[in-house]
């Protein structure tokens, strides 16, 4: 087999390997449904709990990535604290030797009917469940399929005189083989590819143990390069769980390399002892290095938190998202206090709601990523509470209220539509500014001055419509009404201003379209603000 054939056969190999991690995981993430933010959100209330969520979400998606990309995404969004973030991320490590077991099981001869067998599943039958499975069937086929690619590729490496050196190296200098495994995942971005490399070398006998454990603790942690990358602009919440993520394996390896020679001795016996294939072994290698390592460091997730702190210093800006106000104790004692409580935490929604698009008409002046990546937090912040409240509220009015609590009850549920409504108006506003950015649309300075004057009263009317809500006050909620109709008029207006500049040739049809869909968006927050007032004009009526 020449240079060429060797090369293309591994890369090839490679190829499909990685494929058939993500087929099968897109696969078993898509039978899961989309509830994987929901397991990371609800099992993550003591690190214990976050272990075993981080494991369970990783043999679903088959990368220890993903779950910590997934969880950084949480932690910047304000959906996870940095402490729930650390145990996620241990399990995470864990989670992901499930892979080295399934490839340890050698069923490569099968690979092909496999693959067919998930195609069939795919392409032959209409019903989407079914689909799913297949495409889970297709990756664990084409995951096989890959390896055997990659063995028959790295076969005659075995006879080259410098990698039998480089081995020895290896098993006399245990640092070369952390390198060398760090080196490989960060380039390839997968554990999973990289620890299957390994098994397939070892299996054939092209380096001893000795040689393929520290590429093995290498190659974890080159992992957390995908973690590290996700952090990349992001909050300093998710940079410190990207950090944990690396200080964590650092650690680890640091541990087992001081204790490599037990470690090996152990391995050796469970071999013997159990009659491992060799794939097996370094899959259990794998297991056992990472369920120690999570033993031992998880009673010391708060100095890893406060390490973390001192290393990436800073004000957190993560919006709080969850319920504070909401304690279903209240509802079977004291209806009326439970109430008083919904209401509180709407005017905590109102407020994220306010906030959100404030940061909005930041984002349009300035053009500053910062603003851009708060709204769609301030959204989600506002779409988490609104599930949370309506299901609150729900509760409560199976229990009996008084008259007055019953249209303060009505008044409340018709607000959270408001407020969830503007919120979705304040991510489409920043949508279009991301797509003025994307694609250099200028406005005139007359057009940026109308806007700035719009936003201005758009606000000043949410402001009032959520203080009329918060004190009953009709007169603020009147106000709230004069408001809106100069907010029609300003529209109207500012659209007839855009024809005329587009008649002059000041401005172009692309920066037209933008800025009309922004003034519309404008337009109906402050309607939304009105039915907010209407309800408390209503409600006293």
């Amino acid at each position: 087999m020449d240079l060429q054939t060797i090369l293309f056969v591994f890369f090839g190999g490679l190829g499909i390997f990685l494929f058939g991690i993500k087929s099968m995981g897109d696969g078993l993430q898509k039978i899961a449904g989309d509830g994987l933010r929901d397991i990371l959100d609800r099992f993550t209330t003591n690190p214990v709990m976050g272990v075993f969520a981080g494991i369970f979400v990783t043999v679903l998606l088959q990368t220890s990535s993903g779950t910590t990309v997934l969880t950084i995404g949480l932690v910047n969004a304000g959906f996870m604290t940095l402490q729930q973030a650390i145990g996620v991320i241990l399990g995470a490590n864990i989670g992901t030797t499930v892979t080295a077991f399934i490839i340890g099981i050698k069923i490569t001869d099968y690979a092909l009917p496999i693959i067919a067998l998930g195609a069939f599943l795919i392409f032959f039958f209409k019903n989407r469940k079914v689909n799913n499975y297949g495409q889970v069937v297709f990756g664990f086929g084409a995951l096989f399929y890959g390896l055997k690619l990659m063995g028959d590729g790295l076969k005659p490496i075995r006879d080259v005189q410098a990698f039998a050196d480089l081995t020895v190296s290896m098993s006399e200098n245990p640092l070369l083989g952390v390198l060398i495994g760090t080196i490989f995942t960060v380039a390839v971005q997968s554990s999973s590819a990289s620890i299957g490399l390994l098994q397939t070398l070892y299996a054939q006998g092209a380096m001893d143990l000795n040689a393929a454990l520290p590429v093995l603790f290498g190659d974890n942690i080159g992992t957390t390069i995908t973690a590290i990358l996700a952090a990349i602009g992001a909050s300093i919440a998710a940079k410190r769980a990207a950090a944990t993520h690396v200080i964590f394996n650092l650690i680890g390896t640091i541990i087992v390399l001081i204790l490599l020679v037990p470690f090996t001795y152990l391995v050796e016996t469970i071999q013997r002892a159990w009659q491992l294939n060799p794939e097996m072994t370094i899959a259990f290698a794998h297991g056992i290095f990472n369920v120690s390592n999570t033993l031992i460091q998880l009673p010391f997730i708060a100095v890893l938190a406060w390490i973390v702190v001192k290393l990436i210093p800073g004000k957190d800006s993560a919006v709080e998202y969850k319920a504070v106000h909401l304690d279903e104790a209240f509802i079977r004692q004291s209806p009326a206090i439970a109430l008083g409580q919904g209401q509180k935490e709407i005017l905590r929604m109102a407020e994220l709601a306010e906030k959100g698009l404030e940061e909005t008409s930041l984002y349009l002046k300035t053009h500053q990523k910062k603003h851009g990546e708060l709204v769609p937090q301030f959204e989600d912040a506002i779409n988490n509470l609104d599930r949370k409240i309506t299901d609150y509220l729900v509760k409560l009015s199976s229990h009996s209220l008084s008259a007055q609590d019953s249209k303060l009850h009505s008044t409340l549920m018709s607000t959270i539509r408001d407020l969830e409504r503007i919120g979705d108006h304040m991510e489409n506003i920043m949508e279009l500014v991301d797509y003025q950015i994307t694609n250099k649309v200028k406005f005139s300075d007359t057009a940026i001055s109308d806007l700035d004057e719009m936003f201005e009263l758009t606000l000043s009317t949410l402001r009032q419509s959520i203080k009329a809500l918060e004190t009953h006050d009709i007169e603020e909620a009147r106000a709230v009404l004069e408001k809106e109709e100069r907010i029609d008029k300003m529209e109207r207006d500012l659209r007839k201003k855009h024809i005329i500049r587009l008649n002059e040739g000041a401005c172009t049809g692309q920066a037209g379209i933008v800025y009309v869909d922004i003034v519309s968006n404008l337009e109906r927050i402050g309607d939304h603000a009105v039915n907010i007032a209407d309800d408390v004009i209503g409600e006293d009526e």
